[in-house]
């Protein structure tokens, strides 16, 4: 099977960069003359494989089985983003340990442990330190000292490798055993920063080259991203196009961060296996001995809590839709539920007139 300098090497000649794979990454050009010399060219172009329709399905290939069920599976490229602040760590961390461990996050569950390895980008090492230690104090599965490797800055004697460069991707490969299934890459802003302006389809391309190289040795790869300003992944839409699935997530129209902590809505945008289901919300507390629990419940029934609460702040339907993001019709829909069920009293009607509505006019008989 070729290797990774192989793979660049023909990608070099594929795409006519005639100074060789290091320029071609973005490193100048001592690095480029030192990686020629270090790694030969290939005359030759890997050759194509093709098989008949009877060989490929008389072949016995790996299975593709979940990592955690139901949506990340083996071999499979994944992103989770949202908003600065939301929660992205924390579902990164716990979908990563509940691989590590075989253990459960949110619902998922991983029927055996799997080999991680964790990119950190740009978290204090107390703080992971924290919130790992606050993961496998609720978990009631032990991970293998071996089965869970973390690369992240404070350790670090010069900075973090960028996924961009064939220098960042060797350095990483070199932390890839034959028992990694799982790579997280938490995140792409500090985890690539070369290769052109984010916005732009060609910064994804050595990483997307990168991922599919994984994907290839039967890994899968979890990437964490910013959301950007107008609610959707920062930057090029075509990263989306290699995924197999997307997860977005979202804070709650009547979320309170002076009570609220880690609270979010979990929405999958693309799910190309369609696996994953309907929409939650998924919320951090603590328990009596101190332990984090999740806890999660259907978007509808939290949606149709925080009708209830918005109403009861004697909100009208319109602010409520503005505030919830929801149809004005879905929140009639509510609040007559709602009423029938006796969750909220009825509002009396007042006699006041409202100086926002227009006065109807009065006929002479009336």
């Amino acid at each position: 099977m070729p290797s990774l300098d192989d793979c660049r090497r023909s990608a070099d000649e594929i795409l006519g960069h005639s100074g060789g794979t290091a320029e071609y990454y973005g490193s100048d050009s001592s690095k480029s003359e030192k990686t020629e010399k270090e790694r030969p060219r290939r005359t030759e172009s890997p050759k194509l494989v093709s098989v008949t329709l009877h060989d490929l399905l008389s072949r016995e290939l790996p299975r593709l089985d979940p990592i955690i069920s139901p949506w990340l599976g083996t071999q499979s490229l994944n992103m989770v983003y949202a908003w600065r602040g939301v929660g992205k760590t924390h579902f990164a961390l716990n979908v990563a340990y509940a691989a590590a461990s075989g253990g459960e996050f949110l619902g998922w569950t991983a029927e055996k442990p799997h080999g991680v390895l964790y990119l950190d980008g740009e978290m204090p090492g107390a703080a992971m330190q924290e919130r790992l230690s606050s993961i496998i104090l609720a978990s009631d599965k032990e991970c293998a000292p071996d089965n869970f490797r973390i690369i992240t800055p404070d350790l670090q004697a010069s900075f973090m490798p960028d996924l961009a460069t064939a220098e960042g991707q060797d350095a990483i490969e070199e932390h890839v055993t034959d028992d990694t299934r799982l790579i997280v890459v938490d995140n792409l802003s500090a985890l690539v920063r070369r290769g052109g302006r984010e916005n732009e389809a060609e910064s994804w391309l050595n990483v997307a080259e990168w991922a599919m190289y994984q994907r290839a040795r039967g890994r899968s790869v979890l990437f964490v991203h910013h959301a950007g300003k107008n609610g959707a992944q920062r930057g090029t839409s075509k990263r989306e196009d290699i995924l197999d699935t997307v997860i977005c997530l979202k804070r709650p129209g009547d979320y309170d961060p002076a009570k609220d902590g880690a609270r979010f809505e979990v929405h999958f945008e693309k799910d190309r296996h369609n696996a994953a289901g309907s929409p939650f919300e998924a919320r951090l507390e603590t328990d009596r001995d101190g332990r984090q629990v999740w806890t999660v419940r259907n978007l509808e029934q939290s949606r149709a809590d925080q009708v209830i609460a918005l109403h009861d702040l004697g909100m009208s339907v319109t602010d409520i839709a503005t505030e919830l993001n929801m149809h004005k019709s879905n929140v009639c829909r509510a609040i007559k539920k709602a009423t029938e069920e006796g969750k909220i009293a009825p509002r009396k009607k007042s006699h006041h007139t409202d100086p926002k509505q227009p006065r109807r006019r009065r006929d002479v008989d009336d």
